[in-house]
């Protein structure tokens, strides 16, 4: 059962569109439409209300995949002010987040070892920090891919691989749409591309 949307929530996309994300294309409409997308996925999924508002707000600094910040991350106190530290401290992680170095490193075990892309240095986040990491994308990378054909067909496979290696980081009922969704495209061989362009 889809838990209710946390009470930051309307807050949050207010500034979201003041920051221009309802102005910015993406697949299935505007970045906003993409945003509410993925935290109702993730509400459909059962998770905490800190982790629907990081998945409201994944793109807020740009990400490895889509980088058209709405704000920098010199600002990082004002959007932990709207929604919550530890909100704010998923969608920095999701969004310094070096997908080349740290996507390979999913469900090879605990710890995962990530790489700030914004400033060079690895760390070692907290396992529930991990899990959420990977339900977020799950969540983004699903709602691409399920509006866009060309990339569902591109990269539908290699993300299939990338969550099936990592189902253990994943709640049941994601894994459970990444298998629905993109277990059609699981046999074709690897691809040398990067299996995530937006989101």
């Amino acid at each position: 059962m889809a838990r209710p949307a946390p009470a930051r929530w309307p807050r949050a996309e207010e500034f979201l569109s003041a920051r221009g994300a309802a102005r910015i294309a993406h697949p299935g409409g505007t970045l906003l439409d993409h945003l509410r997308r993925v935290a109702r996925l993730l509400s459909a999924w059962d998770a905490d209300p800190d982790l629907q508002l990081a998945g409201l707000c994944h793109a807020a600094y740009g990400t490895d995949g889509f980088d058209e910040p709405l704000l920098g991350t010199t600002e990082r106190g004002v959007l932990a002010e709207l929604i919550g530290d530890r909100a704010e401290a998923l969608v920095y992680l999701y969004a310094s987040c070096d997908r080349a170095a740290v996507h390979p490193r999913l469900g090879q075990g605990l710890p995962v070892v990530f790489q700030d892309r914004f400033t060079g240095r690895e760390h070692t986040p907290a396992e529930a920090d991990v899990r959420a990491i990977a339900e977020m994308t799950a969540a983004n990378e699903l709602d691409v891919l399920g509006h866009n054909v060309g990339l569902a067909e591109r990269h539908g496979p290699a993300l299939y691989r990338l969550f099936a290696r990592s189902r253990d980081l994943l709640s049941a009922p994601a894994w459970n749409a990444c298998a629905e969704q993109l277990a059609s495209g699981r046999e074709p061989p690897p691809t040398t591309s990067r299996p995530s362009l937006l989101g």
